[in-house]
């Protein structure tokens, strides 16, 4: 293997050390960092040259001598390397004023493979989603509402269960933002590896499935919690306990701004903590749109499935047709060939239909033209030529008048104002004021059963067997259902006007999450 380098200077700004990735052999420069990363990692502290060509991968290609000699001379230019005088094996005169040197990782070289290494990194993490980070939110939140009914709250306990909470906040968005544009990159045909795919793609859909659940159940606990902290006006005391602690050890003079910046980051952090899991001034929280794109990424998924299925039964996909029509293209004899071609696959033909208008028709009847005619015999069509000009053509007239649509906006709203209040309504008769069994629910109207039914289906989705008790939250998260199971065999039953409906009587809160009440 030959390989010629040429060192260039340093570049302005201090940037040498990442000079050896915009050359030739980049990957042989690589490799040989590499060795002394990993040299330096088992307290190595110089390595010879045949010391760094025998730690090269087998996928460097056996090097020569040479080739490994100028590599390292030439990153000992850029600053990477450090070249001392090899002294420790001269048994004569004459090795003296032979070129012998041992190398070692700079400061800087050291800093820029440090640099790379989270570039690659980060280059490669896929991400995941995390249920259990999720959990741990829920469970700072309480505890900052534990903090926030003292008179005067901790320093040190609000500071660390709001920089508990900020970090595992920042984890589950960095790994959200990640796993979905691995899964992206999952969903495009092009990346995909199909043995790999198939094999995994069950669990992935499981996995999927399980932390939208999560993320329904516990997204809107954690948005009843921020609603709590935000509406009984504790979470800025917090914010400035958090601050102080912080601007603790700043200097007397700047003990005032340092305090201030403090609080203006902490409130950042809660704003965005805040828009992640409630909606507000008509723009949906994160979480919901997270949750939107993991359910829109199942389908998704199982469309791939479907065309990893068609490509392996040996089917004709639509890029594969047009790349034999543009042989078959290329191939034609000449223009005519190519012209019957394009009209019997596409099949555009003169619409002379389109232009039809009175006169044509009143001509026609006076003379009728046999169904058998060819085009090409038939009486020519002629057409406006701003028509053939422009491609649009504008009858004479007046234009019409724009109709007063109102009326219509008016019933519309009403409309809207009517099937608000039949919710609000609905809402009202279904929050239960505490714990009762679902046969107390009594006779339900249609809005307020059909209500019933869809959290009643949230609660029912989350139950898995063996379990006595379960809580869902409402897609919108504005309600909140608690069901538990009874020993007593008892049946329930609601009349409605569309019959009775009847099943194994349970225990059951329904909670408002919008009016602040219920057990929090």
């Amino acid at each position: 293997m030959s390989v010629t380098t040429t060192a260039p200077e340093p570049g302005p700004g201090g940037y040498g050390p990442f000079a050896h990735l915009t050359v030739q052999n980049t990957v042989l420069y690589r490799q040989v960092m590499r060795v002394f990363v990993v040299a330096k990692e088992r307290f190595a502290v110089h390595l010879r040259p045949e010391d760094v060509r025998a730690a090269l991968p087998a996928e460097a290609g056996s090097p020569e001598p040479d080739a490994v000699v100028k590599a390292l001379d030439a990153l000992v230019g850029w600053g990477n390397l450090r070249a001392d005088p090899d002294t420790a094996r001269v048994t004569a005169v004459e090795d003296f004023y032979r070129k012998r040197f041992i190398y070692q990782l700079t400061q800087a070289g050291e800093a820029a493979e440090e640099a790379l290494g989270v570039y690659d990194e980060a280059l490669g993490w896929r991400g995941a989603l995390q249920a259990v980070a999720l959990h741990d939110i829920v469970t700072q939140l309480r505890a900052l509402l534990v903090l926030a009914a003292e008179e005067q709250p901790d320093q040190a306990k609000t500071h660390l269960a709001l920089d508990t909470l900020a970090n595992r906040f920042a984890a589950l968005a960095d790994n959200a933002r990640a796993f979905m544009g691995s899964l992206q990159r999952t969903i495009d045909l092009h990346n995909v590896e199909e043995e790999v795919f198939l094999a995994y793609k069950d669990r992935l859909i499981q996995y999927l499935e399980r932390f939208i659940q999560d993320l329904i159940t516990l997204g809107g606990r954690i948005a009843r919690l921020i609603l709590e902290l935000e509406e009984a006006g504790s979470i800025e005391p917090l914010l400035w306990a958090a601050a102080g602690r912080e601007a603790a050890d700043a200097a007397p003079e700047e003990a005032e701004h340092a305090e201030r910046e403090a609080y203006d980051r902490w409130a950042g952090r809660w704003t965005g903590l805040a828009a992640w899991f409630i909606s507000r001034d008509g723009r949906a929280s994160q979480a919901r749109l997270l949750r939107g794109r993991a359910l829109g990424a199942i389908p998704q998924l199982l469309a791939v499935v479907r065309s990893l299925n068609e490509r392996r039964a040996g089917r004709s996909d639509r890029s594969a047709d047009f790349r034999t029509l543009a042989r078959w293209f290329a191939e034609a004899p000449d223009d005519d060939a190519r012209h019957r071609l394009w009209r019997t696959a596409f099949g555009l033909y003169p619409a002379r239909h389109l232009t039809v208008d009175a006169d044509t028709l009143a001509a026609r009847a006076a003379l009728p033209v046999p169904a058998a005619t060819p085009w090409a015999e038939a009486e020519p069509l002629r057409i406006s030529p701003q028509l053939r000009r422009t491609g649009s053509y504008e009858r004479r007239g007046k234009p019409r008048r724009v109709e007063n649509r109102e009326s219509s906006r008016r019933r519309l709203a009403a409309i809207a104002a009517k099937q608000a209040a039949e919710t609000t309504a609905a809402r009202a008769r279904l929050v239960t004021g505490g714990v009762t069994r679902l046969s107390g629910l009594g006779e339900l109207d249609p809005a307020s059963f059909g209500l019933f039914l869809q959290l009643l289906g949230d609660a029912l989705a989350t139950w898995r067997p063996g379990m006595r008790h379960t809580v869902a939250t409402s897609n919108d998260g504005s309600m909140e259902i608690r069901l538990s199971a009874l020993d007593d065999g008892a049946t329930a039953e609601i009349r409605t006007v569309g019959g009775v409906f009847r099943g194994p009587d349970h225990l059951i809160e329904i909670v408002d999450l919008t009016d602040g009440d219920g057990d929090r």
